[in-house]
């Protein structure tokens, strides 16, 4: 696909986004601070289906107050207790404590009926359908990092800033091509589309390295190859953390979209910190998967 055209179906994605927030002033944060990158252009360069249109935002005030309006649409729909947690410098989504033995921060989706098979729902549920009257772009899930809209949508507000901000938590450079609203301009980088031409992941560092290793299973199975240099740069990285502790293991998974992860992870919580370790995890592992 031409960057004509592929600047056309964001804008048109946005801008239907964007109309369907019904307070005044958050569709005008939405409408100027809006980054959409990663796989979208990605598939949309490729030829390929768009799964979904990832959107960052470019400034706090806007991650905030998107991440608000939707936690209390979906709140409202729901009843579950959910709430924005924001520090200096992060903004997550958490449950109140002792709700159905959840604990705040946990990456478990909120809201389904049925939780044990909820991530496996989401993709589609996100999918654009007639939905059967209701309304487009409404929250169907939830995790601490991020919104998933229906019609293919998803709000990460784990990360804001400018692009090359955003950038620094990729790991692979195929991904870092982007659009913004303010100009209605699309990015495309030289090192992104010569990865994209030969298929070939180039790893570039990543704040979550062992979500990077995971992730390379879907690309593989999508006709990709990598080289063991990229491979061993992420093994370095991971070589720097500590697993054992269940904070870092818990963040290392932001992004994977797996029941297993969330399930590992609670029962991480029930044990003694100080009895986990790599036999322990290991042991774990085998068992769940």
């Amino acid at each position: 696909m031409k960057g004509k055209t592929i600047k056309a179906v964001i804008a048109k994605k946005i801008n239907e986004w964007v109309s369907s927030i019904d307070d005044p002033a958050v569709s005008e944060l939405a409408k100027k601070n809006t980054i959409v990158t990663g796989g979208a252009i990605a598939s949309m360069l490729l030829n390929e289906p768009v799964n979904d249109f990832d959107i960052y935002l470019r400034t706090k005030e806007a991650a905030e107050a998107i991440a608000t309006y939707y936690v209390n649409k979906f709140t409202e729909e729901t009843k579950w207790p959910l709430k924005l947690e924001v520090t200096p410098d992060r903004i997550r989504i958490v449950t109140e404590r002792g709700h159905r033995g959840e604990t705040a921060g946990n990456l478990e989706m909120l809201g389904s009926d049925q939780i044990d098979d909820a991530y496996e729902q989401a993709e589609a549920m996100a999918l654009e359908t007639e939905d059967d009257g209701k309304p487009p772009y409404r929250p169907v899930f939830m995790s601490t990092n991020a919104i998933t809209l229906s019609h293919r949508v998803q709000i990460v507000i784990r990360f804001y800033g400018e692009p090359d901000a955003i950038h620094e938590n990729y790991d692979y450079v195929h991904c870092t091509n982007y659009w913004t609203s303010w100009d209605g301009a699309l990015t495309l980088r030289q090192p992104a589309l010569e990865s994209l031409l030969s298929k070939e992941l180039r790893y570039v560092g990543s704040k979550y390295p062992v979500c990077s290793i995971i992730r390379l299973r879907k690309f593989i199975k999508r006709g990709w190859t990598i080289n063991a240099g990229q491979i061993l740069k992420a093994v370095m990285q991971i070589s720097e953390l500590d697993l054992t502790d269940p904070k870092v293991l818990e963040d290392q998974l932001t992004g994977v979209d797996s029941a297993y992860f969330m399930e590992l992870m609670t029962k991480l919580r029930e044990k003694d910190p100080e009895k986990v370790n790599a036999a322990y995890l290991v042991e774990i592992i085998d068992r769940m998967f």
